[in-house]
């Protein structure tokens, strides 16, 4: 059961994230390091090996830009950037988390 559970918990993390992502950059720009730290934060534990393949696919559908910036502690950061088209996806993705937290909501409700 435990596994069962595990699986569904990390089926449900990897539908969030590209969520989270573009939330996270509809509020400023960032890298990489900085989406991780701001996702610990919120208790969401994501590895660079997860969320590296994810930019670039965000990228690749033109949901997301990026540009290279010196950094003042080492070599030059890719700070990426949501685009029109993100902001546009994020809004219909913001749009049915509310439809579908509303849902699962009602069930847990119903028989309160």
């Amino acid at each position: 059961m435990a596994t069962n559970i595990d699986n569904l918990k990390s089926q449900m993390r990897k539908g969030m994230l590209e969520f989270c992502v573009l939330l996270l950059l509809s509020r400023g720009d960032a890298y990489v390091s900085e989406i991780i730290a701001k996702m610990k934060a919120a208790h969401l534990i994501v590895v660079e090996g997860t969320l590296y393949p994810l930019m670039t696919r965000l990228k690749n559908d033109g949901l997301l830009s990026y540009r290279w910036e010196e950094s003042p502690s080492g070599p030059p950061r890719k700070y990426y950037a949501i685009t029109p088209l993100g902001t546009q996806f994020l809004t219909e993705l913001h749009n049915s988390w509310n439809e579908i937290s509303q849902t699962v909501n009602h069930l847990i409700n119903e028989n309160s």
